[in-house]
């Protein structure tokens, strides 16, 4: 029918932009020129009381700089005991690939691309400024969370020129990707000390050349994004870092770095008066995607008074995307799973996919219930469509001779088809308004099926990976059977042909799409399929359809 036609033509449109967004980016990628990587150990924040930090800092010559490694049952980090920076996270629970034993790494430092988390002390009495960092000691390099225990708390510390004693503590979880940084500063003092807590993420502008998200989902967000009081949820390209740079007073918020399925944040103090910053490092205006990115957040002075101790620190998130965890972590920080502007369908779409999942226990029965139960509660609209259309069909006759009998008079022409329909109770536009109110729905649902790090190398039934490719086989063969048993209008030789190889096209494409979008697009094509049979059928017994 014409609503079908018009649904492959908007697919066909929309998957022929998404393949040229990506090949655009791919060969931006092939052409841009190496950037540098900065040199910058620290890029250390300014404090918000003191233009100059000036650290009080012992002589650790004597120190041996060491990487740490902690690590919980779905966290690896390495801490570098220069500052305590983690500059490496490997994610335990998700795998590099789909057929792979090896965990993800959110977070690195090499040569060819930087991601790390920092955090340190500064204001007057810091111990981190642009210059030098503090060198920690620490019980050891390998840490790991015990049987039986539910966190891991590591503990290092340094001790200024005048005594002061500065232990930066990491406390991970059990089964939880929300960090604990904070810092147990004794003043050894007769003097109060001030000390400003900051934590940032510094990543490349560059790209790495190996990305988690292949082909078609090439094109996800990958830059930063933060939360205010004021603004829930703001994404922040890197190139637009340099030009435009943070400065912002909230109560709480965070400050983070995206990707597809991972996200990275500092968190602040939801009780405060937090500083969300932004700013670049090592940027070369006539090298394009040069230098690094910064994001972070500042919490407010703490004053340790003379001869006593205080505690001043927040959390880090680092992992995949999952909603539930991240809420509890902060607020809006579950926005990061990014449904763009039909979110308020999306969600609740997910938390019933989730709800499939516990009973089924497996995410690709899920998705087939999920198909079945929107397209099933969409029936009415189908119908409605199909009806619509196959009177509009019907008329096809009529329509033609009002066009041989008034020519080129389209006032006279448009006057006599208006009469045509009221007296054939014909809606001209009947077919159209549920086609409307089912699209958002099905980008909506897409969307879920696109950004759920859940369904992420989730195994379906006979296969784990797809080698024969039998989802995208399947799905051309369903829409090259819907064609065959849908009444068209269509006339031109031209755009038959176009039609038939339509499944031809949309199965190619598929090849590259996830395969749960390629199965949630099979079995919607089954619903299709059945609902027309039925349709069809009752229309016919009606006499609206030959």
């Amino acid at each position: 029918m014409q609503s079908q036609r018009n649904l492959l033509l908007i697919g066909f449109l929309l998957v022929t932009f998404m393949l040229w967004q990506s090949w655009t980016v791919d060969e931006a990628k092939k052409n841009a020129p190496q950037a540098p990587i900065a040199t910058a150990e620290s890029s250390v924040p300014t404090s918000s009381t003191s233009a100059a930090d000036v650290p009080n800092q012992s002589d650790n010559s004597n120190v041996k700089r060491a990487l740490l490694t902690l690590r919980s049952d779905v966290l690896e980090l390495t801490v570098d005991s220069l500052g305590g920076d983690i500059v490496e996270a490997k994610l335990l629970k998700q795998m590099e690939t789909q057929d792979s034993d090896k965990a993800f790494v959110l977070l690195e430092k090499n040569p060819q691309h930087i991601y790390i988390a920092q955090s340190g002390l500064i204001g007057r009495d810091g111990i981190d400024n642009q210059a030098t960092r503090p060198l920690y000691t620490a019980d050891g390099t390998d840490f790991t969370i015990q049987e039986g225990k539910d966190e891991l708390v590591v503990p290092m510390s340094f001790t200024d020129s005048k005594g002061n004693v500065f232990t930066k503590r990491f406390v991970l979880k059990r089964g939880n990707y929300a960090i604990n940084v904070d810092y147990q500063v004794k003043n050894a003092t007769a003097q109060p000390l001030e000390v400003q807590f900051y934590g940032q993420l510094k990543q490349s502008i560059k790209a790495p050349e190996t990305s988690s998200t292949p082909g078609m989902m090439s094109s996800a967000f990958h830059g930063a994004a933060y939360s205010t009081a004021d603004q829930r949820y703001e994404k922040v390209k890197f190139d637009n870092m340099t030009d435009s740079k943070l400065d912002i007073a909230t109560q709480g918020g965070w400050a983070g770095m995206l990707q597809h399925y991972f996200v990275s944040a500092w968190i602040g103090k939801p009780d405060a008066k937090n500083t969300i910053y932004s700013n670049t490092v090592g940027v070369n205006p006539d090298v394009k995607e040069s230098g690094d990115a910064i994001i972070g957040v500042k919490l407010p002075v703490t004053a340790v008074a003379a001869n006593s101790d205080a505690v001043v620190g927040t959390s880090l998130w680092i992992g995949p995307k999952l909603q539930e965890q991240m809420a509890a972590t902060a607020n809006h920080l579950d926005l990061t799973v990014d449904y763009g502007y039909l979110w308020f369908i999306a969600q609740p779409l997910f938390k019933l996919l989730k709800f499939l999942h516990s009973l089924v226990g497996n995410w690709g029965v899920a998705i087939i219930l999920i198909t079945l139960i929107v397209r099933g509660g969409m029936y009415p609209l189908s119908k409605a469509q199909y009806t619509s259309m196959a009177k509009m069909r019907l008329l096809q006759p009529k329509l033609t001779a009002l066009r041989e009998r008034f020519g080129e008079d389209r006032q006279k022409m448009s006057q006599a088809m208006m009469e045509l329909y009221k007296e054939e109770k014909v809606n001209p536009l009947g077919g159209c308004f549920p086609l409307l109110v089912q699209m958002p729905i099905f980008i909506a649902l897409y969307w879920t099926l696109m950004e759920s790090v859940e369904l992420r190398h989730a195994p379906f039934a006979l296969w784990v990976k797809d080698p024969f490719y039998v989802l995208p086989l399947l799905m051309g063969a369903t829409m090259w059977y819907i064609q065959r048993m849908s009444p068209t209008t269509v006339t031109d030789p031209m755009q038959q042909k176009v039609m038939q190889f339509m499944p031809i096209i949309f199965t190619f494409m598929f090849l590259w799409f996830p395969s749960g979008l390629t199965l949630y697009w099979v079995v919607s094509n089954i619903v299709t399929i059945t609902q027309q049979t039925i349709i069809f059928r009752q229309l016919e017994k009606k006499g609206l359809l030959r």
